[in-house]
């Protein structure tokens, strides 16, 4: 694809990183970012949550509601502990085909189904 058609995606996947960076160099939980303002001037909330050696970073609507984006992701790190028996980066790594499953099943079309 000629660069002019993904110019869209590298600054996409640099302000992601730019996100990811600043939500793990930080030193307290209140240096990670709360908003964000993407391309187009929209403005995205980022919400981060760690569990043990897992990093969760969500970019939602900032008119979502915040608790229901931190029980999504306790639910998700639930069932990943039950299918994984206490899961772990490795476990995700190797086996990203089924946490990939295990995640459609609870987000459809980006929205939340199981909670």
């Amino acid at each position: 694809l000629p660069s002019s058609r993904c110019s869209h995606l590298s600054s996409g996947i640099n302000a992601e990183y730019g996100v990811l960076h600043d939500c793990l160099k930080r030193n307290s939980p209140n240096q990670c970012p709360h908003f964000m303002t993407v391309d187009g001037g929209e403005e995205v909330r980022i919400i981060f949550r760690q569990y043990a050696s897992l990093f969760f970073v969500l970019g939602v609507s900032p008119d979502d509601n915040v608790m229901a984006h931190f029980a999504f992701i306790h639910n998700l790190v639930e069932t990943l502990n039950s299918y994984f028996s206490n899961v772990c980066e490795l476990d995700l790594m190797h086996n990203v085909d089924r946490a990939h499953m295990i995640l459609d099943e609870i987000v459809v079309n980006g929205f939340i189904t199981e909670s």
